[in-house]
């Protein structure tokens, strides 16, 4: 693993980095709280291990800094401030786990070692779809084909957007009633139709090769030509 450990006290800080150096990790190291930031913001770690009270910045809102800014890194937290409100505080504020001081390294490294497996389990987030020379971009919220944007409405986006994820599976109106539009019945009206055909146009505007294709009385699929 690579571990940031950001915390203010020498010895701790030393006890910790030595710790799972032996145990064959790389270790970044940080005693202020917009060092540890600007690390966490830069740099892709593993794990971080943060302490709740901070130099210049204190760990919860340096947590919550860096959950702004869509990471998912997971923090646990190390704080001599035991009561129950606070290790609420810190989960609240976005961290993975809450240890108190004085504390083993050895739950240190198991509870590292949990988080680190859970993490290998869950299935990595999708930032981008594509089809043929389409590209859907989910963090920018921007579609381009070829080497034009697309400018979509929000609706737009989504109807595309749950086409794309279904590709080469016909879906139904129904199913994008309630994924697209949140409705649970058909409320009769060709708002669907509507969208479809309009998407198709700005998809198709400079002579592209049809993407979205209709299914006679079953719905819509996306595939390539």
């Amino acid at each position: 693993m690579k571990i940031l450990t950001i915390e203010d006290d020498k010895t701790t800080l030393e006890y910790i980095q030595k710790g799972f150096q032996e145990q064959g990790h790389t270790v970044d190291t940080a005693s202020e709280g917009p060092d540890g930031l600007f690390l966490a913001t830069t740099q892709e770690y593993d794990l971080i291990v943060l302490d709740r009270m901070l130099p210049k910045m204190d760990g919860l809102k340096l947590l919550s800094a860096l959950r702004a800014t869509g990471s998912q890194t997971p923090v646990i937290f190390l704080s001599a401030l035991s009561h129950v409100d606070e290790r609420i505080k810190g989960l609240k504020a976005g961290s993975d786990d809450y240890l108190t001081k004085p504390f083993s390294f050895q739950e240190l490294l198991v509870r590292a070692e949990i988080l680190m497996q859970r993490k290998q389990h869950q299935p990595q987030q999708v930032t981008e779809l594509s089809i043929d020379d389409l590209v859907m971009d989910l963090v920018g919220h921007k579609v381009t084909r070829g080497n034009r944007e697309i400018r979509l409405q929000p609706k737009e986006f989504q109807l595309l957007r749950y086409l794309l994820e279904h590709q080469d599976q016909v879906v139904s109106r129904t199913l994008l009633f309630e994924s697209v539009w949140d409705y649970h019945f058909d409320p009769k009206t060709n708002v669907i139709d509507v969208h479809v055909a309009k998407l198709r146009k700005k998809l198709e505007e400079q002579g592209e090769s049809q993407l979205i294709h209709t299914v006679r009385g079953a719905g819509y699929v996306v595939r390539t030509p």
